[in-house]
């Protein structure tokens, strides 16, 4: 119901003075009709069974007659070209669904198998339906029993939440309990953080009753799934004001949810002034051909709209290019953001005549090159951020710098420019001081070398060999990371035991041991690269 409702408030058109055609064309249409099917036999003087029997087709009078599709089709053209709309155009450099922060409950009770194969393994299952539902949207996980954990802050990748998310059981939790106003409130200071209105996703089989009043009071934003059975209940959970879906077999559970948690984001995108609104007409494009389709008929053409249409085919200044039969319907621009939904961005880039979208398409299939070239000639914010990320990929750190720098000075607000631009300039500065604690002075040259950027002429000029052989080469990251045998339930059991210390300590005043080997504020995310 909430879709609807924003439907209905933001619905309005973007031309409305074609709406007064409407008036004039049912006024006409009116006159017409009214003038076919009048009745030209006297009443006086005959009977009533011989009149109906003298006049021709009275059956027929109130039957459709062509000027009725005419006026529908005509009405259609009318409404379409005033512009209904309610949404805005969507930016396709935003996430286009709300930041998440999934909330799972990780007790005792959760390891019951009446929800198959066990309502926590159900959770976790609908969890990553979730993930998979939501495309690639901001998501964030948090666990709680007796104490509550980030197991992973906002991110933008499943794959990265996949094994964490298994390595999540009650075996590895410090603290026995369900305090799931603590979990809320440690979800909503991970939402704090972000730029857009976001909703937090509670999975759980039960709420204690002393937490109801608090997750009542967060108001819209929160949404429980309950793992419950069918026919089993639970006294917290029936007290909840807050919206609360059962689990379902299919994605429909999950469906709803999304609408959900998405309400409060699409309503802030609706505000969005920046935005321009998202023309609806064609919409009405596809009635008013089926309309015309009728006109084929014997007696529903009407002789005056044919040459009408003649008229202004004839009138035409420009011919239309048809290549495929996909060209009568579609304009390239039309055909690749279809392509870009179906994120075929190869495709979508050999598609799109728009710049900016085209330049995007390419970067996002990894043609860093000439997304940078195509973006080039664009003069906006958006282009010289989508360039800065290009050369960031191509490993241009410099050339970034000044494309960030750019963003900024074209538009100082925009998104995530300023973050990009300080990381750049981290990047640029510690490979000018990697080449600097690596200078030596020779001039000897290998047959494979690392070229640094060293625009500023830190240091000595030279090339740093790379071994061949791979006897002395140091361990890539990947290389490493398999040669670690540590599982993340156990990586998880000593943070969440580590934070659980952390966090009696502060509420008794003592002052917090950090261990040599652990940094205090190491992320799970920043732990798994």
């Amino acid at each position: 119901m909430t879709s609807l409702f924003l439907f209905f408030e933001a619905f309005h058109f973007l031309r409305p003075f074609w709406l007064l055609l409407v008036p004039a064309v049912l006024t006409l249409w009116w006159m017409i009709r009214r003038a076919e099917t009048r009745r030209d036999v006297p009443n006086d003087g005959i009977a009533p069974h011989l009149r109906a029997a003298l006049i021709l087709g009275a059956k027929d009078r109130r039957r459709s007659l062509p000027i009725d599709g005419v006026t529908l089709g005509v009405i259609l053209c009318a409404l379409g070209a005033a512009g209904p709309t309610w949404s805005r155009l969507p930016d396709p450099f935003a996430a286009q669904s709300a930041p998440v922060v999934v909330v799972l409950k990780v007790t005792d009770t959760m390891e019951e198998d009446d929800v198959a194969p066990s309502r926590l393994e159900r959770g976790k299952q609908k969890i990553r339906d979730f993930l998979d539902l939501r495309a690639g949207a901001r998501t964030a996980l948090v666990a709680y029993a007796g104490t509550a954990h980030v197991v992973l802050p906002m991110t933008e990748d499943p794959s990265v939440m996949r094994p964490y998310l298994e390595g999540l059981s009650p075996d590895i939790m410090p603290q026995k309990g369900e305090v799931a106003a603590d979990a809320l409130a440690l979800a909503q200071s991970v939402l704090a953080d972000e730029a857009d209105t976001g909703g937090v996703l509670i999975v759980t089989d039960g709420i204690d009753p002393a937490d109801v009043d608090t997750l009542n009071a967060t108001g819209s934003g929160v949404a429980v799934l309950s793992m419950l059975p069918e026919g089993v209940r639970d006294r917290g959970l029936d007290a909840l004001s807050i919206p609360l879906v059962e689990v379902t077999p299919d994605g429909g559970d999950l469906r709803r949810l999304d609408g959900l948690l998405n309400a409060a984001y699409r309503r802030a995108a609706l505000e969005n002034t920046e935005q321009p609104w998202l023309d609806r007409a064609y919409w009405l494009a596809w009635p008013a051909a089926l309309i015309v389709l009728l006109w084929f008929r014997r007696g529903w053409t009407m002789r005056w709209l044919v040459l009408a249409t003649l008229a202004y085919g004839a009138a035409a200044p420009n011919p239309s290019r048809a290549d495929g039969v996909v060209d009568w319907f579609l304009t390239p621009d039309q055909q690749g953001q279809i392509a870009f939904n179906r994120r075929n961005f190869v495709d979508a880039s050999e598609l799109f005549e728009d710049p900016l979208w085209r330049g995007y398409a390419l970067y996002r299939s990894g043609q860093y090159e000439d997304s940078i070239e195509v973006l080039a000639r664009l003069d906006t914010a958006q282009a010289s951020f989508i360039q800065g990320m290009a050369q960031i990929k191509s490993r241009s750190y410099r050339d970034a710098v000044r494309s960030f720098q750019t963003t900024l000075t074209r538009d100082p607000d925009y998104p995530g420019a300023a973050d990009n631009l300080k990381l750049a300039e981290q990047i640029v500065d510690y490979v000018e001081e990697a080449r600097e604690q690596s200078d030596t002075g020779d001039d000897g040259i290998g047959a494979d070398e690392v070229v640094f950027d060293n625009e500023a002429n830190r240091g000595v000029d030279s090339q740093v060999e790379v071994p061949q052989d791979g006897g002395d080469a140091p361990l890539t990251t990947e290389q490493w990371m398999n040669t670690v045998d540590t599982q993340t339930s156990d990586f998880l059991r000593i943070r969440f035991a580590l934070e659980a210390v952390q966090a009696s300590a502060s509420d008794a005043g003592q002052p917090q041991a950090q261990p040599d080997d652990i940094e205090p504020d190491t992320t799970a995310e920043e732990a798994a690269q």
